[in-house]
């Protein structure tokens, strides 16, 4: 893309994520300012984009007319809000996961994003990740055969949330791709979580996701495990395939040519060849921004758009009605 064509964002937070989303988009020429109202993360914003124009006033930031978009990783609790503010201004959007703190507010978000006729991309950027194409093309080449189950697990010794718990902060990478790999929302949900640092937030929590033709999924999302633990993994009548991100680049993505077979009436395990898929050392986050500037100047929805993230956000709130009603089995609504 040539930076002298890209269009002009504004990234509105500079903190632990938005750091990385002002090195990138300073990186791919299209930095137009950065608002940030804690001086720690105009700071920051200062050293990762020299000569960028840094305020502390993110309304302004978000009328300016030499403006075409507005990043926001800022917390998720005034998603909406500023949100709302920056497709009414008639900005293009990037939002941060979650996209809002419910289904409502994510509906709103989406809702304006059309009548406005701007683009809408939510952050998930595990949907970017090189390992996930390839996963996908061996699903949908029948490499792994029908799909039977899936699991993940999202465990860290992170930073604990004060306004979202584990499962809304961690866990969208994974119903996202998720209902990318299986093409469906799943039909209901249950959810179990442990407030074990005494919080009005879940520290830990394990959903349970049924989709329409017997596919199950498990979800493990929490912070207080000693170990970084992102792994995803799908289990078909073919083969397994793994993507496990905290691993080095060469070893992301392994497939395992195994299954049970039942011919002779006895479960048997057969076990062929273990392989690990070479991949492109592409940054996903410089892949997200990329496609964000891209759907910009080409006026397309990304693949992460208003629709996808209400898919997960629809997951996120069947979930929290499942923890509150001690993991009681929740309908997920259509979108």
């Amino acid at each position: 893309m040539n930076p002298s064509s890209s269009p002009r964002v504004a990234v509105v937070g500079c903190g632990y994520w938005g750091r990385n989303l002002v090195r990138n988009f300073h990186a791919l020429g299209s930095l137009g300012a950065v608002a940030d109202p804690m001086p720690a993360g105009r700071q920051a914003a200062a050293q990762l984009a020299p000569g960028s124009d840094i305020s502390d006033d993110i309304a302004s930031v978000i009328r300016r007319p030499d403006i075409d978009a507005i990043v926001l990783a800022t917390p998720a609790g005034t998603h909406c809000e500023l949100g709302l503010q920056a497709l009414a201004a008639g900005k293009d959007l990037f939002v941060e996961k979650p996209m809002a703190l419910s289904l409502d507010d994510a509906r709103r978000l989406v809702d304006l994003a059309a009548r406005k006729q701007r683009i809408l991309q939510v952050g998930h950027v595990l949907e970017y990740h090189p390992a996930t194409a390839v996963l996908r093309k061996w699903i949908e080449s029948g490499r792994l055969g029908r799909i039977c189950l899936l699991h993940s697990r999202r465990l860290n010794l992170g930073r604990v949330r004060t306004e979202e718990d584990a499962l809304w902060n961690v866990a969208p990478h994974d119903f996202a791709l998720m209902l990318r790999v299986t093409g469906r929302l799943p039909g209901e949900v249950s959810c179990f979580a442990s407030y074990s640092l005494g919080t009005p937030r879940a520290d830990f929590a394990i959903a349970l996701l049924r989709f329409a033709g017997g596919v199950d999924a498990h979800v493990f999302a929490g912070w207080l495990h000693p170990t970084k633990e992102q792994r995803l993994v799908v289990v078909g009548d073919r083969g397994v395939a793994v993507f496990d991100d905290a691993l080095p680049l060469e070893q992301k993505l392994t497939l395992f040519d195994q299954r049970v077979d039942f011919a002779s009436g006895v479960p048997e395990i057969l076990k062929g060849p273990v392989h690990a898929e070479p991949l492109p050392p592409d940054e996903p986050l410089r892949l997200e921004c990329a496609a964000f500037l891209d759907s910009i100047i080409r006026r397309r929805a990304p693949l992460t758009d208003g629709q996808s993230g209400l898919r997960v956000m629809a997951v996120l709130e069947a979930c929290r009605r499942s923890m509150e009603n001690g993991g009681q089995i929740q309908t997920v609504p259509t979108i």
